[in-house]
């Protein structure tokens, strides 16, 4: 119940952020309809306002009297003339608004042929608000403040102070509004893109870091491990050369491959570290059918190994083959690594929607010498590997001192597929 509540949850916080991106899109064009209809109702007012009063309007004296001639003669064509004249201006105006981001000029001019013959001041503030909102030419800007303002002397009939408050509170005061958000916009774009920068800037210093760092892995490893393993082969072959027991042979034969095989992966591991972007080695990953000769290499270099296969072999995934390689791999070197002359055990066992496989070792002999030093993290990178693989890993002492690695690694999953393991 509680994680069908925490899906819901999830599920409707993702449709509130995809509706909020989707209203945050279309913002701009809700503005737009903002500006065209909520302000219809004034501008009709203004508009109504000079048939009302002639002294309102450069020409609103002759619209009256060709529209009182009108209805003397017909009142049908006296109405239509009267939508012509009062009404449809105002409806082309609000849909001039619609266009105020995309060209700014038509708007301005019927703003200013409404303010010259109707004295409607509407169009005109939201025509100066949006161009000083959306565009930067400022002497444009101003050349249409004042051809607005001297439209402001022809259609009214004021003393010098009337006029000074028109203009000042119809047109002056939106224009510097406009100005503000426009300003206030451009600082938030501004601010915008220089986080932006700055966060690149920011991944570029890191990927420098990240190259200067791995540049600095290959060095070493290269310095270390490179140089050491290359003595070890050199010896290795030396041996084999210069010794007369067959056994010995072997083994140096043995060490000689096996450094030698080192050495490859290891030019093809510090290319890629070396050259940023670089592909990695393209070598044929390891499977389960190279189980066999990874159990054949540890038994021709002394160790007692019994493998052991259980349950019915089923396709296994790519992914889960090298998985399983690299713990057994990894149980292998621990146990010569801490329990030399030890005998492991490697078990794998296929069950329904899973691959189990484990390796043991009994506890070391006595006098085997100078135990190899621990790291810890072939464990640690092996159980992120299995872990990611969607499986589980365990690791630990067995109650007769030896050590157990398990892993049970997913291949399909089936619902209700499940088997005990031997």
């Amino acid at each position: 119940m509680w994680k069908w509540v925490k899906e819901s949850g999830r599920a409707l916080g993702s449709l509130e952020r995809r509706r909020g991106r989707w209203w945050w899109e279309r913002r701009l064009v809700f503005a737009d309809w903002f500006y065209a209809l909520v302000p219809l109702p004034f501008s009709a007012m203004f508009q109504l306002s000079s048939a009302s009063t002639e002294s309102i309007g450069l020409l609103s004296g002759a619209f009256v009297f060709l529209l009182n001639g009108l209805a003397a003669v017909n009142v049908l064509t006296a109405v239509l003339a009267g939508f012509a004249v009062y009404v449809a201006p105002v409806l082309w105006a609000a849909a001039m608004v619609l266009l105020r981001r995309i060209d700014p000029r038509w708007l301005l001019v019927t703003s200013f042929v409404l303010l010259l013959l109707f004295g409607n001041f509407v169009p005109a503030a939201i025509a100066l608000y949006s161009y000083a909102v959306y565009f930067s030419d400022r002497r444009v800007l101003v050349a249409w403040l004042v051809a607005l303002s001297l439209a402001v002397t022809g259609a009214y009939q004021a003393v010098f102070l009337g006029y000074f408050f028109l203009i000042i509170g119809f047109l002056v005061m939106p224009t510097v509004m406009g100005l503000w958000v426009g300003t206030r916009r451009q600082l938030i774009d501004r601010l915008h893109e220089r986080a932006e920068r700055l966060e690149r800037e920011q991944h570029l210093l890191a990927d420098q870091a990240i190259t200067a760092e791995r540049t600095r892995i290959a060095r070493e490893m290269h310095d270390v491990v490179a140089h050491r393993v290359s003595l070890m082969v050199l010896h290795a072959g030396g041996l084999e050369v210069s010794s007369e027991d067959p056994r010995t042979i072997e083994t140096a034969g043995v060490i000689r491959t096996t450094g030698r095989e080192a050495l490859t992966e290891l030019r093809g591991i510090l290319g890629v570290l070396r050259e940023e972007g670089a592909a990695a080695p393209t070598a044929p990953q390891p499977v389960l059918s190279d189980l066999d000769r990874l159990v054949r290499e540890w038994r021709a270099a002394g160790m007692e190994i019994e493998r052991t296969g259980t349950g019915e072999e089923r396709p296994v995934p790519g992914p889960v083959q090298r998985t399983v390689y690299r713990i057994v791999q990894e149980g292998l070197t621990n146990a010569a690594k801490h329990a030399q002359g030890a005998r492991v055990t490697v078990l794998l066992h296929h069950a329904p929607g899973r691959l189990e496989v484990e390796v043991a070792n009994g506890p070391a002999p006595a006098g085997t010498g100078v135990p190899a030093p621990r790291s810890g993290f072939g464990l640690a990178g092996l159980r992120e590997r299995v872990v990611l693989a969607g499986g589980e890993l365990t690791a630990g002492v067995c109650p007769d001192g030896g050590w157990r690695l398990r892993a049970i690694v997913p291949t399909d999953t089936p619902a209700g597929a499940e088997e005990t393991a031997p």
